[in-house]
């Protein structure tokens, strides 16, 4: 299960002006040609269009538990000199993850590592889910930017728009599944 809609990133260099300066930004960093041994993929709402201003590029990477040592020092090397860089290992869904977060050319980023495959992790399949959502009705696409510069997180907003009830991470891929989207 592949979308080639999102990978690489070259697609942005003809988007909406957040998209290119994201474009421009990312191949200045250099993260996806530094760290491409873990298959970085970008993911959130800035590839496909809904980004608001707080929106942050989001890069998700496969790293296996075996290697999370050397991914950090490899975090550490290449970005603990970025302004607010903070860096954690923690759980989520019972996945071992690593986090970096830092600020660089006006851009927040969030650098995610998990011993799982990106085309597997939940934010691409969020990402996938709510594209195909956007494709098959485009007029959502305001309402999900108004709700999240209300201050929703880009999944909750999904679920509102669709009516869907309970934890929005997990409805949301349900709700895909069910749809054959992922």
């Amino acid at each position: 299960m592949t979308n080639p809609v999102f990978t690489p990133i070259n697609s942005l260099r003809r988007g909406n002006p957040t998209q290119r300066d994201a474009y421009k930004v990312l191949e200045s960093l250099g993260v996806m040609h530094d760290f491409a041994t873990y298959n970085p993929i970008l993911c959130g709402t800035i590839p496909i269009g809904i980004n608001v201003d707080t929106s942050d590029l989001d890069i998700i990477m496969e790293v296996p538990k075996h290697q999370f040592q050397v991914f950090e020092e490899k975090l550490l090397e290449y970005y603990a000199d970025k302004e607010d860089f903070t860096i954690k290992r923690t759980t989520i869904r019972g996945q071992s993850v690593i986090k970096a977060n830092f600020c660089y050319h006006g851009f927040d980023f969030e650098l995610f590592g998990q011993p799982q495959p990106v085309q597997q992790q939940y934010a691409y399949l969020h990402m996938v889910i709510e594209h195909h959502i956007l494709k098959e009705a485009p007029e959502l696409k305001s309402q999900i930017i108004n709700l999240k510069k209300q201050g929703l997180k880009t999944e909750p907003a999904f679920c509102q728009v669709l009516g869907l009830r309970g934890d929005p991470y997990e409805r949301l891929i349900e709700y895909g599944r069910q749809r054959g989207m992922i």
